[in-house]
Protein backbone atom coordinates (compact mmCIF):
# COMPACT_ATOMS: atom_id res chain seq x y z
CA UNK A 1 0.00 0.00 0.00
CA UNK A 2 1.34 3.44 -0.95
CA UNK A 3 2.47 5.51 2.00
CA UNK A 4 0.83 8.91 2.10
CA UNK A 5 0.98 12.09 4.15
CA UNK A 6 -0.92 15.37 4.13
CA UNK A 7 0.23 18.94 4.79
CA UNK A 8 -1.38 22.32 4.52
CA UNK A 9 1.41 23.47 2.20
CA UNK A 10 3.86 21.37 0.20
CA UNK A 11 6.80 23.10 -1.47
CA UNK A 12 8.43 21.40 -4.42
CA UNK A 13 12.08 22.48 -4.49
CA UNK A 14 14.51 23.33 -1.70
CA UNK A 15 16.54 26.14 -3.25
CA UNK A 16 16.52 29.78 -2.09
CA UNK A 17 12.87 30.24 -3.09
CA UNK A 18 11.70 26.97 -1.54
CA UNK A 19 13.60 26.76 1.70
CA UNK A 20 12.97 30.42 2.58
CA UNK A 21 9.25 30.03 1.82
CA UNK A 22 9.16 26.90 3.97
CA UNK A 23 10.77 28.60 6.97
CA UNK A 24 8.52 31.66 6.70
CA UNK A 25 5.45 29.44 6.37
CA UNK A 26 6.44 27.54 9.51
CA UNK A 27 6.91 30.83 11.37
CA UNK A 28 3.33 31.70 10.42
CA UNK A 29 2.04 28.45 11.88
CA UNK A 30 1.45 26.67 8.57
CA UNK A 31 1.97 22.90 8.47
CA UNK A 32 4.59 22.85 5.70
CA UNK A 33 6.74 20.26 3.95
CA UNK A 34 9.55 20.74 1.45
CA UNK A 35 10.59 18.22 -1.20
CA UNK A 36 14.14 18.32 -2.60
CA UNK A 37 15.60 15.84 -5.09
CA UNK A 38 19.21 16.45 -4.03
CA UNK A 39 20.70 14.98 -0.84
CA UNK A 40 20.95 18.48 0.67
CA UNK A 41 18.85 21.63 0.57
CA UNK A 42 20.06 24.93 -0.82
CA UNK A 43 19.44 24.55 -4.52
CA UNK A 44 21.79 25.66 -7.26
CA UNK A 45 22.77 28.79 -5.33
CA UNK A 46 24.24 27.07 -2.29
CA UNK A 47 25.38 23.81 -3.86
CA UNK A 48 26.74 24.69 -7.32
CA UNK A 49 26.20 28.40 -7.87
CA UNK A 50 26.46 31.55 -5.78
CA UNK A 51 28.29 30.17 -2.76
CA UNK A 52 30.95 27.90 -4.32
CA UNK A 53 31.71 30.42 -7.07
CA UNK A 54 32.19 33.22 -4.51
CA UNK A 55 34.46 30.96 -2.45
CA UNK A 56 36.66 30.38 -5.51
CA UNK A 57 36.53 34.06 -6.46
CA UNK A 58 37.80 35.03 -3.01
CA UNK A 59 40.54 32.39 -2.95
CA UNK A 60 41.73 33.18 -6.47
CA UNK A 61 41.67 36.92 -5.74
CA UNK A 62 43.92 36.43 -2.71
CA UNK A 63 46.25 34.28 -4.82
CA UNK A 64 46.55 37.03 -7.40
CA UNK A 65 46.96 39.73 -4.74
CA UNK A 66 49.73 37.76 -3.05
CA UNK A 67 51.55 37.50 -6.36
CA UNK A 68 51.13 41.04 -7.61
CA UNK A 69 49.86 43.42 -4.92
CA UNK A 70 51.25 42.47 -1.54
CA UNK A 71 54.59 44.03 -2.42
CA UNK A 72 52.92 47.45 -2.55
CA UNK A 73 52.15 47.01 1.15
CA UNK A 74 55.73 46.09 1.99
CA UNK A 75 54.90 42.40 2.17
CA UNK A 76 57.54 40.58 0.15
CA UNK A 77 56.45 36.98 -0.17
CA UNK A 78 58.44 34.48 -2.18
CA UNK A 79 57.45 31.14 -3.62
CA UNK A 80 53.66 31.47 -3.75
CA UNK A 81 52.25 28.11 -4.80
CA UNK A 82 48.76 27.11 -5.79
CA UNK A 83 47.22 24.14 -3.98
CA UNK A 84 44.10 23.70 -6.11
CA UNK A 85 42.96 20.62 -4.21
CA UNK A 86 42.99 22.52 -0.92
CA UNK A 87 41.22 25.50 -2.51
CA UNK A 88 38.46 23.18 -3.72
CA UNK A 89 38.26 21.54 -0.29
CA UNK A 90 37.70 24.95 1.32
CA UNK A 91 34.89 25.62 -1.15
CA UNK A 92 33.28 22.26 -0.35
CA UNK A 93 33.52 22.88 3.39
CA UNK A 94 31.72 26.21 3.07
CA UNK A 95 28.95 24.62 1.01
CA UNK A 96 28.55 21.77 3.51
CA UNK A 97 28.26 24.17 6.42
CA UNK A 98 25.51 26.17 4.73
CA UNK A 99 23.49 23.19 3.52
CA UNK A 100 23.72 21.68 6.99
CA UNK A 101 22.49 24.97 8.39
CA UNK A 102 19.29 24.69 6.35
CA UNK A 103 18.65 21.22 7.77
CA UNK A 104 19.07 22.63 11.26
CA UNK A 105 16.67 25.50 10.55
CA UNK A 106 14.06 23.09 9.17
CA UNK A 107 14.22 20.96 12.30
CA UNK A 108 14.07 23.99 14.59
CA UNK A 109 11.08 25.51 12.76
CA UNK A 110 9.22 22.25 12.24
CA UNK A 111 9.46 22.05 8.46
CA UNK A 112 9.01 18.47 7.27
CA UNK A 113 11.77 17.54 4.82
CA UNK A 114 11.40 14.96 2.07
CA UNK A 115 14.26 13.85 -0.17
CA UNK A 116 13.46 12.66 -3.66
CA UNK A 117 12.18 13.66 -7.07
CA UNK A 118 8.75 15.22 -6.72
CA UNK A 119 6.22 15.12 -9.54
CA UNK A 120 2.67 16.42 -9.61
CA UNK A 121 -0.02 13.74 -9.90
CA UNK A 122 -2.74 16.39 -9.95
CA UNK A 123 -3.38 19.81 -8.43
CA UNK A 124 -3.52 18.41 -4.89
CA UNK A 125 -0.88 15.69 -4.71
CA UNK A 126 2.77 15.03 -5.44
CA UNK A 127 4.43 11.66 -6.00
CA UNK A 128 7.94 11.30 -4.60
CA UNK A 129 10.60 9.03 -6.04
CA UNK A 130 12.86 8.78 -2.97
CA UNK A 131 16.58 9.44 -3.24
CA UNK A 132 18.93 6.71 -2.03
CA UNK A 133 19.52 8.46 1.32
CA UNK A 134 15.84 9.21 1.97
CA UNK A 135 14.12 7.95 5.10
CA UNK A 136 12.77 4.45 4.40
CA UNK A 137 9.51 5.37 6.09
CA UNK A 138 9.13 8.48 3.91
CA UNK A 139 5.73 8.64 2.18
CA UNK A 140 5.62 8.12 -1.57
CA UNK A 141 2.68 10.49 -2.07
CA UNK A 142 1.96 13.74 -0.24
CA UNK A 143 -1.28 15.65 -0.55
CA UNK A 144 -1.70 19.32 0.21
CA UNK A 145 -4.23 22.08 0.56
CA UNK A 146 -1.80 24.27 -1.38
CA UNK A 147 1.27 23.50 -3.50
CA UNK A 148 4.15 25.88 -4.17
CA UNK A 149 6.42 25.11 -7.13
CA UNK A 150 10.06 26.19 -6.76
CA UNK A 151 12.03 23.99 -9.17
CA UNK A 152 14.62 26.68 -9.94
CA UNK A 153 16.65 26.73 -13.13
CA UNK A 154 19.38 24.89 -14.98
CA UNK A 155 22.26 26.10 -17.15
CA UNK A 156 21.05 26.95 -20.64
CA UNK A 157 22.42 24.84 -23.49
CA UNK A 158 23.16 25.57 -27.15
CA UNK A 159 22.43 23.04 -29.89
CA UNK A 160 25.75 23.87 -31.53
CA UNK A 161 27.77 23.12 -28.40
CA UNK A 162 28.37 19.42 -27.76
CA UNK A 163 28.69 19.23 -23.99
CA UNK A 164 30.40 16.16 -22.60
CA UNK A 165 30.13 17.36 -19.00
CA UNK A 166 33.90 17.40 -18.66
CA UNK A 167 36.02 19.22 -21.22
CA UNK A 168 32.99 21.07 -22.55
CA UNK A 169 30.56 21.84 -19.79
CA UNK A 170 28.54 24.40 -17.89
CA UNK A 171 29.15 26.41 -14.74
CA UNK A 172 28.80 23.36 -12.49
CA UNK A 173 31.74 21.68 -14.22
CA UNK A 174 33.79 24.89 -14.07
CA UNK A 175 33.52 24.92 -10.28
CA UNK A 176 35.52 21.71 -10.02
CA UNK A 177 38.16 21.54 -12.74
CA UNK A 178 40.82 19.10 -11.48
CA UNK A 179 43.62 21.23 -12.91
CA UNK A 180 44.11 24.74 -14.25
CA UNK A 181 43.43 24.60 -18.01
CA UNK A 182 46.12 26.23 -20.10
CA UNK A 183 43.56 27.58 -22.58
CA UNK A 184 39.95 28.16 -21.51
CA UNK A 185 37.21 29.43 -23.82
CA UNK A 186 34.14 30.95 -22.17
CA UNK A 187 31.03 31.15 -24.33
CA UNK A 188 29.01 34.04 -22.93
CA UNK A 189 30.10 37.37 -21.51
CA UNK A 190 27.47 37.66 -18.79
CA UNK A 191 28.05 37.54 -15.05
CA UNK A 192 28.43 33.75 -14.84
CA UNK A 193 31.01 33.58 -17.61
CA UNK A 194 32.98 36.55 -16.34
CA UNK A 195 33.00 35.41 -12.71
CA UNK A 196 34.20 31.89 -13.46
CA UNK A 197 36.45 33.11 -16.25
CA UNK A 198 38.03 35.46 -13.71
CA UNK A 199 38.68 32.58 -11.30
CA UNK A 200 40.63 30.55 -13.83
CA UNK A 201 42.35 33.58 -15.33
CA UNK A 202 43.73 34.43 -11.88
CA UNK A 203 44.87 30.87 -11.37
CA UNK A 204 46.84 30.87 -14.61
CA UNK A 205 44.55 30.09 -17.56
CA UNK A 206 44.63 32.00 -20.80
CA UNK A 207 40.93 32.91 -20.94
CA UNK A 208 39.08 33.88 -24.11
CA UNK A 209 35.49 35.13 -23.81
CA UNK A 210 33.16 34.88 -26.81
CA UNK A 211 30.10 37.13 -26.60
CA UNK A 212 27.34 37.26 -29.23
CA UNK A 213 26.39 40.84 -28.39
CA UNK A 214 28.53 43.89 -29.12
CA UNK A 215 29.44 44.31 -25.44
CA UNK A 216 29.93 42.27 -22.30
CA UNK A 217 27.47 42.24 -19.40
CA UNK A 218 24.32 42.95 -21.42
CA UNK A 219 21.66 44.53 -19.24
CA UNK A 220 24.06 46.46 -17.03
CA UNK A 221 24.58 50.19 -17.34
CA UNK A 222 26.70 50.66 -20.45
CA UNK A 223 29.23 52.96 -18.76
CA UNK A 224 29.87 50.43 -16.01
CA UNK A 225 30.07 47.53 -18.47
CA UNK A 226 32.67 49.40 -20.53
CA UNK A 227 34.76 50.15 -17.43
CA UNK A 228 34.58 46.50 -16.43
CA UNK A 229 35.53 45.35 -19.93
CA UNK A 230 38.60 47.58 -19.81
CA UNK A 231 39.58 46.23 -16.38
CA UNK A 232 39.22 42.60 -17.46
CA UNK A 233 41.38 43.20 -20.53
CA UNK A 234 44.11 44.66 -18.29
CA UNK A 235 43.92 41.46 -16.25
CA UNK A 236 44.72 39.44 -19.36
CA UNK A 237 41.31 38.19 -20.46
CA UNK A 238 40.81 38.16 -24.25
CA UNK A 239 37.42 39.23 -25.59
CA UNK A 240 35.68 38.67 -28.90
CA UNK A 241 32.33 40.46 -29.07
CA UNK A 242 29.84 40.05 -31.92
CA UNK A 243 31.01 36.44 -31.99
CA UNK A 244 28.50 33.70 -32.68
CA UNK A 245 29.69 30.17 -31.91
CA UNK A 246 28.74 27.86 -34.77
CA UNK A 247 30.06 24.71 -33.06
CA UNK A 248 32.07 23.44 -30.12
CA UNK A 249 33.15 19.83 -29.79
CA UNK A 250 35.73 17.55 -28.25
CA UNK A 251 38.32 16.19 -30.68
CA UNK A 252 41.08 14.44 -28.80
CA UNK A 253 43.04 13.82 -31.99
CA UNK A 254 44.10 17.49 -31.83
CA UNK A 255 46.88 18.78 -29.57
CA UNK A 256 44.16 20.79 -27.81
CA UNK A 257 41.12 18.56 -27.20
CA UNK A 258 38.40 21.20 -27.70
CA UNK A 259 37.56 22.85 -31.00
CA UNK A 260 35.40 25.99 -31.09
CA UNK A 261 34.29 27.35 -34.44
CA UNK A 262 33.16 30.97 -34.62
CA UNK A 263 30.95 32.30 -37.39
CA UNK A 264 33.00 34.67 -39.56
CA UNK A 265 35.93 34.17 -37.18
CA UNK A 266 38.94 31.98 -36.54
CA UNK A 267 38.63 28.46 -35.15
CA UNK A 268 39.90 28.26 -31.56
CA UNK A 269 41.60 25.22 -30.06
CA UNK A 270 41.62 24.99 -26.27
CA UNK A 271 41.80 22.67 -23.27
CA UNK A 272 38.33 23.35 -21.88
CA UNK A 273 35.14 25.18 -22.81
CA UNK A 274 32.77 26.81 -20.35
CA UNK A 275 29.26 27.32 -21.72
CA UNK A 276 27.78 30.27 -19.82
CA UNK A 277 24.87 31.54 -21.89
CA UNK A 278 22.39 32.02 -19.07
CA UNK A 279 19.89 29.76 -17.36
CA UNK A 280 16.58 28.11 -18.25
CA UNK A 281 13.61 27.20 -16.01
CA UNK A 282 13.76 23.65 -14.65
CA UNK A 283 10.13 22.89 -15.44
CA UNK A 284 10.53 19.68 -17.43
CA UNK A 285 9.18 16.44 -15.96
CA UNK A 286 7.34 18.08 -13.05
CA UNK A 287 3.96 16.68 -14.01
CA UNK A 288 2.63 20.15 -14.78
CA UNK A 289 0.24 18.87 -17.44
CA UNK A 290 -1.29 16.41 -14.98
CA UNK A 291 -2.18 19.35 -12.77
CA UNK A 292 -3.52 21.39 -15.69
CA UNK A 293 -0.60 23.82 -15.79
CA UNK A 294 1.02 24.99 -19.00
CA UNK A 295 4.30 26.80 -19.59
CA UNK A 296 5.12 29.45 -22.15
CA UNK A 297 7.37 28.72 -25.14
CA UNK A 298 10.49 29.27 -23.00
CA UNK A 299 9.31 26.92 -20.25
CA UNK A 300 8.27 29.53 -17.68
CA UNK A 301 5.18 29.09 -15.52
CA UNK A 302 2.72 31.96 -15.70
CA UNK A 303 1.36 33.33 -12.42
CA UNK A 304 -0.78 36.24 -11.25
CA UNK A 305 0.15 38.98 -8.77
CA UNK A 306 -0.32 36.50 -5.91
CA UNK A 307 2.05 33.96 -7.59
CA UNK A 308 -0.90 31.67 -8.23
CA UNK A 309 -1.00 29.65 -11.44
CA UNK A 310 -4.24 29.36 -13.45
CA UNK A 311 -4.92 26.28 -11.32
CA UNK A 312 -6.34 27.38 -7.93
CA UNK A 313 -4.20 26.35 -5.00
CA UNK A 314 -1.02 25.84 -7.04
CA UNK A 315 1.58 28.60 -6.84
CA UNK A 316 5.04 29.16 -8.36
CA UNK A 317 7.96 31.46 -7.54
CA UNK A 318 11.63 31.97 -8.30
CA UNK A 319 13.50 31.25 -11.50
CA UNK A 320 10.64 29.18 -12.95
CA UNK A 321 8.39 32.25 -13.37
CA UNK A 322 10.95 34.44 -15.14
CA UNK A 323 12.28 37.86 -14.34
CA UNK A 324 15.70 38.31 -12.82
CA UNK A 325 17.15 34.88 -12.03
CA UNK A 326 18.62 35.95 -8.71
CA UNK A 327 18.58 34.08 -5.41
CA UNK A 328 17.56 37.14 -3.39
CA UNK A 329 14.67 37.88 -5.74
CA UNK A 330 13.48 34.29 -5.31
CA UNK A 331 13.78 34.57 -1.52
CA UNK A 332 11.67 37.70 -1.46
CA UNK A 333 9.03 36.00 -3.59
CA UNK A 334 9.00 33.06 -1.18
CA UNK A 335 8.33 35.30 1.79
CA UNK A 336 5.69 37.38 0.03
CA UNK A 337 3.91 34.36 -1.42
CA UNK A 338 3.38 32.55 1.90
CA UNK A 339 2.55 35.78 3.71
CA UNK A 340 -0.23 36.39 1.20
CA UNK A 341 -1.43 32.83 1.75
CA UNK A 342 -1.66 33.75 5.44
CA UNK A 343 -3.63 36.91 4.67
CA UNK A 344 -0.77 39.34 5.26
CA UNK A 345 -0.46 42.32 2.91
CA UNK A 346 2.96 41.88 1.33
CA UNK A 347 4.64 42.59 -1.99
CA UNK A 348 7.92 42.43 -3.89
CA UNK A 349 9.21 45.74 -5.24
CA UNK A 350 10.72 44.57 -8.51
CA UNK A 351 12.06 48.07 -9.20
CA UNK A 352 14.48 47.72 -6.29
CA UNK A 353 16.15 44.34 -6.81
CA UNK A 354 19.93 44.81 -6.69
CA UNK A 355 22.24 42.85 -8.99
CA UNK A 356 25.92 42.15 -8.38
CA UNK A 357 28.78 40.79 -10.47
CA UNK A 358 31.49 39.44 -8.14
CA UNK A 359 34.43 39.99 -10.44
CA UNK A 360 37.38 42.27 -9.72
CA UNK A 361 36.34 45.00 -9.74
CA UNK A 362 32.93 44.19 -8.32
CA UNK A 363 29.96 45.67 -10.14
CA UNK A 364 26.61 46.39 -8.50
CA UNK A 365 23.44 48.12 -9.58
CA UNK A 366 19.89 48.78 -8.47
CA UNK A 367 17.13 50.51 -10.38
CA UNK A 368 17.36 51.79 -13.92
CA UNK A 369 20.32 52.30 -16.20
CA UNK A 370 20.99 55.49 -18.15
CA UNK A 371 20.00 53.68 -21.32
CA UNK A 372 16.63 52.68 -19.85
CA UNK A 373 15.91 56.22 -18.68
CA UNK A 374 16.73 57.65 -22.10
CA UNK A 375 14.59 55.06 -23.82
CA UNK A 376 11.67 55.88 -21.51
CA UNK A 377 12.12 59.61 -22.10
CA UNK A 378 12.70 60.34 -18.42
CA UNK A 379 14.81 63.40 -17.68
CA UNK A 380 17.41 62.78 -15.01
CA UNK A 381 20.39 64.30 -13.25
CA UNK A 382 23.58 62.35 -12.72
CA UNK A 383 26.10 62.45 -9.89
CA UNK A 384 29.43 60.63 -10.04
CA UNK A 385 32.23 60.04 -7.56
CA UNK A 386 35.44 58.41 -8.86
CA UNK A 387 37.00 56.19 -6.21
CA UNK A 388 40.30 57.95 -6.65
CA UNK A 389 38.75 60.74 -4.57
CA UNK A 390 37.88 58.37 -1.71
CA UNK A 391 40.36 58.07 1.16
CA UNK A 392 39.38 54.52 2.11
CA UNK A 393 39.79 53.33 -1.48
CA UNK A 394 43.29 54.79 -1.49
CA UNK A 395 44.23 52.98 1.73
CA UNK A 396 43.00 49.77 0.13
CA UNK A 397 45.09 50.50 -2.95
CA UNK A 398 41.95 50.01 -4.99
CA UNK A 399 40.94 53.23 -6.70
CA UNK A 400 39.72 52.01 -10.09
CA UNK A 401 35.97 52.52 -10.08
CA UNK A 402 33.18 54.95 -9.42
CA UNK A 403 29.72 55.45 -7.96
CA UNK A 404 26.95 56.86 -10.17
CA UNK A 405 23.57 58.05 -8.95
CA UNK A 406 20.70 58.83 -11.33
CA UNK A 407 17.87 60.99 -9.96
CA UNK A 408 14.66 62.27 -11.49
CA UNK A 409 15.23 65.80 -12.81
CA UNK A 410 11.88 67.01 -11.47
CA UNK A 411 11.49 65.23 -8.12
CA UNK A 412 15.11 64.29 -7.30
CA UNK A 413 13.90 60.79 -6.45
CA UNK A 414 16.69 58.24 -6.92
CA UNK A 415 15.98 56.11 -9.99
CA UNK A 416 19.18 54.10 -10.25
CA UNK A 417 22.55 53.58 -8.60
CA UNK A 418 25.53 51.94 -10.28
CA UNK A 419 28.82 51.08 -8.58
CA UNK A 420 32.04 49.55 -9.86
CA UNK A 421 34.92 49.02 -7.48
CA UNK A 422 35.86 47.36 -4.17
CA UNK A 423 32.95 45.95 -2.14
CA UNK A 424 30.37 47.31 -4.55
CA UNK A 425 28.08 44.45 -3.59
CA UNK A 426 27.96 45.68 0.00
CA UNK A 427 27.72 49.36 -0.90
CA UNK A 428 24.64 48.81 -3.07
CA UNK A 429 22.56 47.89 0.00
CA UNK A 430 22.41 51.53 1.09
CA UNK A 431 21.14 52.54 -2.33
CA UNK A 432 18.51 49.79 -2.35
CA UNK A 433 17.27 50.83 1.10
CA UNK A 434 17.12 54.48 0.04
CA UNK A 435 15.16 53.64 -3.09
CA UNK A 436 12.79 51.33 -1.20
CA UNK A 437 11.80 54.30 0.96
CA UNK A 438 11.52 56.63 -2.02
CA UNK A 439 14.58 58.69 -1.08
CA UNK A 440 15.90 61.61 -3.06
CA UNK A 441 19.56 62.21 -3.80
CA UNK A 442 19.27 65.06 -1.30
CA UNK A 443 18.24 62.56 1.40
CA UNK A 444 21.44 60.58 0.81
CA UNK A 445 23.51 63.76 0.62
CA UNK A 446 22.09 64.98 3.97
CA UNK A 447 22.90 61.68 5.70
CA UNK A 448 26.21 61.73 7.58
CA UNK A 449 28.51 58.97 6.34
CA UNK A 450 31.38 57.72 8.51
CA UNK A 451 34.93 58.65 7.54
CA UNK A 452 37.01 57.09 6.13
CA UNK A 453 34.74 54.59 4.41
CA UNK A 454 33.92 53.52 0.90
CA UNK A 455 30.33 54.56 1.56
CA UNK A 456 31.48 58.18 1.42
CA UNK A 457 31.67 57.71 -2.34
CA UNK A 458 27.91 57.16 -2.37
CA UNK A 459 27.52 60.36 -0.33
CA UNK A 460 29.78 62.29 -2.69
CA UNK A 461 27.92 61.05 -5.77
CA UNK A 462 24.64 62.18 -4.19
CA UNK A 463 26.14 65.63 -3.62
CA UNK A 464 27.31 65.69 -7.22
CA UNK A 465 23.74 65.22 -8.48
CA UNK A 466 23.22 68.86 -7.41
CA UNK A 467 26.73 69.93 -8.54
CA UNK A 468 27.97 70.43 -4.98
CA UNK A 469 30.51 67.64 -4.59
CA UNK A 470 33.17 68.47 -2.02
CA UNK A 471 36.06 66.13 -2.83
CA UNK A 472 35.87 65.99 -6.61
CA UNK A 473 36.40 68.77 -9.12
Amino acid sequence: MTKTAHHELVILGGGPAGYVAAIRAAQLGIDVACIEENPVFGGTCVRVGCIPSKALLESSHLYEEAQHKFGDHGLNIQGIELDLEKMMARKTKIVSALTGGIDMLFKKRGVKAYHGRGKLRDAESIEITPSKDADKDQPLVVTADQILLCPGSVPASLPSVEEDGDLIGNSTAALSYPEVPEELVVIGGGYIGLELGSVWNRLGSNVTVLEAFDRVLPGLDNEMANLAHRAFKKQGVTFHTNSMVSSARVDKSQSKPCTVEVKDGDTIYCDRVLLATGRAPATDDLGLAAAGIQTDRRGFIEVNEHFETPVPGVYAIGDCIGGAMLAHKAMEEGIVCVERMAGIASEVNYDVIPAIVYTYPEIAMVGRTEEQLKEAGIEYNKGVCPLGANGRARTLGDTDGRVKILADAQTDRVLGVHIIGPRAGDLIAEAASAMEFGASSEDIARTCHAHPTLSEAVHEAALDVDNRAIHTA
